[in-house]
């Protein structure tokens, strides 16, 4: 499992979720409560290789007309975009780099059907099979 508080950093960290993140309890925590909508925001700005495509992203986690009105994401919404911001610390730990984890991240990949792994991160099922490639990729596992 990521640690908390990397997957709390890529969401914008205390300055924006409100509090410090150390625990699963803590991030349950925010998530439970509802992010702050620039939470999702800024974890598809870590991930997206364009400002068009993290558009793209954020309105297929929160409808455009719901993102404008609400400041804070729903539980699901929230859940959603922890998820993404799991999957993206986890490509940047395994390839302790920013800039390579985002090419990774936003290319097809023959394991997901050639769906980019923020894709597949959509859905729960998906974002595990993006993290079990990582994992394999970590530890050097064939796949």
């Amino acid at each position: 499992m990521m640690q908390p508080d990397r997957v709390a950093d890529v969401m914008g960290g205390a300055a924006i979720l409100g509090s410090r993140v150390l625990s699963a309890k803590d991030l349950e925590a925010a998530v439970v409560t509802g992010l702050p909508r620039q939470a999702l925001r800024l974890t598809l700005a870590r991930a997206c290789s364009s400002a068009p495509q993290a558009r793209t992203m954020l309105y297929r986690v929160v409808p455009e007309a719901t993102y404008k009105r609400r400041t804070r994401l729903s539980a699901a919404e929230s859940e959603r975009t922890e998820r993404l911001a799991r999957v993206i610390a986890a490509a940047e730990y395994v390839w302790d780099n920013r800039d390579d984890a985002r090419e990774w991240l936003t290319r097809p990949h023959p394991e997901l059907e050639g769906r980019p792994p923020i894709e597949a991160a959509l859905t729960e099922l998906g974002a595990r099979r993006a993290e079990e490639i990582l994992d394999r990729l970590f530890y050097g596992i064939p796949g």
